[in-house]
């Protein structure tokens, strides 16, 4: 006669816990709050503020620049005339507008 001998039942809650465990973590690993999923958004997400804030800060040359222009140490006529035209809506005696 054989005997034949069944795996212990702790021996398969042991395995059945251990499964259950590293399901747990690989699934936090990729999907929680700091898992791989979350970091690809992060990153696309700096990207994406990164560009807008080079825009921005083209933005804020250009101004910079517009007012350097302005200032009293360094006055651009041309600069002034246009703004002064552009925000009183006048042109000279000698101009003709077309429309």
């Amino acid at each position: 006669m054989t005997r034949q001998t069944r795996p212990a039942l702790s021996t398969f809650v042991f395995f059945t816990l251990a499964l259950g465990l590293a399901t747990y973590f690989t699934f936090a690993a990729v999907q929680g709050d700091f898992g791989l999923f979350r970091r690809a958004e992060i990153t696309a997400e700096a990207r994406a503020l990164q560009s807008q804030l080079d825009v921005v800060g083209g933005e804020v040359a250009r101004m910079e620049n517009l007012t350097r222009r302005l200032s009293d140490g360094f006055l651009d006529l041309d600069l002034l005339d246009e703004q002064a035209r552009g925000v009183l809506g006048m042109i000279r005696a000698d101009e003709l507008v077309i429309r």
